[in-house]
């Protein structure tokens, strides 16, 4: 019988591993960021480790409350900062952007099996790594013996057919999907994306898709690595880390399931869970104070395209902040480029530095009572922006853009060029 792309991935580390079993594999990065790294260190040190074992493939990353809003997280960069300058592991500064972006740009290969102190870390997937989210405890082991163990996780196929319409994107999809198998539908399996669709989907789109398999309770989300994969592995100056990958014709899926995208609209998370999904048309009206745009699930160039080409020659409403992070500084170079940057900033837009920003609720964009924000973040939890008083829809790109210029959540297909 065939392998699934999980089973394929972890097979080339632990050979005829199947669903099920129990491997020990050699790890091709692990990597720590601002808000849960500290507490992996004092793990490590406190398991009497010294030294990491591969500081290569170790890297530290100050993005979650990039620039600092405290004393107590500046003086944990400071603790990340000589953690790093003593074991030799990289480290990426205030500014470079957020971790799970710059790990897609700068590490992420076909085949890698990649594990970091984050639950997004399932973004890498979309390359066709095995990435997946680890606690402090095991992800200091990670460092120090350079393995990990897994049991090796069932899939969950999603087939995918015909292409998006109008306004429509993976986010939508992302969405669409979590609502109709729920929060906890694919728990700890392999939720793996295959079908024709996939050579018209951008890798953009897929680190979206792949970022928000998490949402679902899924370990990994899995992409298979294609044409799209090569053309951005040559575009990042990798194209020698480029392999195919897919999965076998004959696998064995857990669970199976089709979706058209042509039959697909845009969508949007209520409070207060992210499978909380209805149609556009339910949302519409919301009076939103707040939109955020950015974060590790859409703050790529292609998103800030989306959203400059919406807003342009549009002014934001007057009773609507709109706020734009780009997810790295690669992201922001290119968008400033582009001409991008300086539209949103004529359309009333704020820039705020490359890094996480308002999504988890330090800094650069807390929501006040009973304020109403719609975000492209991957998560709408009570509190989540900081404020437990306050509200969180999650969109694409495209329907924040929209929403921004109308002061109310609003359908992109209205304006989208």
């Amino acid at each position: 019988m065939g392998k699934t792309l999980a089973e394929k991935i972890l097979g080339y580390k632990s050979p005829d591993a199947r669903a099920g079993d129990i491997v020990v594999v050699d790890l091709d990065l692990v990597f720590i960021q601002d808000t849960t790294g500290p507490l992996v260190i004092r793990q490590f040190r406190e398991s009497g480790f010294k030294t990491v074992a591969r500081p290569q493939k170790v890297a530290a990353f100050l993005d979650h409350a990039a620039p600092s809003p405290s004393r107590e997280l500046s003086n944990d960069h400071i603790f990340l900062r000589r953690f790093a300058r003593e074991t030799g592991c990289s480290i990426f500064r205030v500014g470079d952007g957020i971790c799970h972006q710059i790990v897609a740009e700068t590490f992420a290969n076909p085949g890698d099996v990649i594990i970091g102190s984050d639950s997004h870390t399932v973004t890498a997937g979309a390359l066709g790594a095995f990435a997946t989210g680890m606690g402090s405890s095991d992800t200091a082991a990670a460092l120090a013996l350079g393995k990990t163990w897994f049991r090796l996780p069932e899939s969950f196929l999603i087939n995918l057919k015909g292409s998006f319409p109008k306004g429509v994107y993976a986010k939508d999809l992302i969405l669409y999907l979590i609502g109709q198998i729920g929060a906890d539908g694919a728990t700890y399996q392999a939720l793996e994306f295959g079908g024709e669709a996939l050579a018209h989907i951008s890798m953009s789109q897929r680190l979206t898709i792949a970022n928000m398999a998490v949402e679902a309770g899924a370990k990994v989300g899995l992409l298979p690595s294609d044409a799209v994969t090569q053309d951005f592995l040559a575009a990042q100056g990798r194209e020698k880390s480029y392999k195919a990958l897919h999965p076998d014709t004959d696998a064995d899926y857990a669970r199976v399931m089709s979706l058209n995208l042509a039959q697909l609209e845009p969508m949007v998370a209520f409070p207060h869970t992210v499978d909380n999904v209805f149609p556009i048309s339910e949302a519409r009206g919301i009076k939103v104070q707040q939109v955020f745009i950015g974060t590790c699930t859409n703050g790529r160039l292609e998103d800030l395209a989306v959203v400059a080409g919406i807003l342009h020659d549009k002014k934001t409403h007057p009773d609507t902040r709109l706020l734009i992070a780009p997810a790295s500084r690669q992201v922001l170079i290119q968008a400033m480029e582009s001409g991008y940057i300086q539209s949103l900033v004529k359309s009333g837009a704020t820039i705020l530095p490359p890094g996480c920003a308002a999504c988890l609720g330090l800094h650069q964009g807390v929501l006040g009572d009973g304020e109403v924000c719609l975000s492209t973040a991957n998560r709408n939890f009570k509190g989540r922006m900081g404020n437990p008083e306050a509200m969180i829809y999650l969109a694409s790109p495209a329907t924040a853009a929209a929403s921004a210029a109308n002061g109310e959540i609003s359908d992109p297909r209205e304006l989208v060029r």
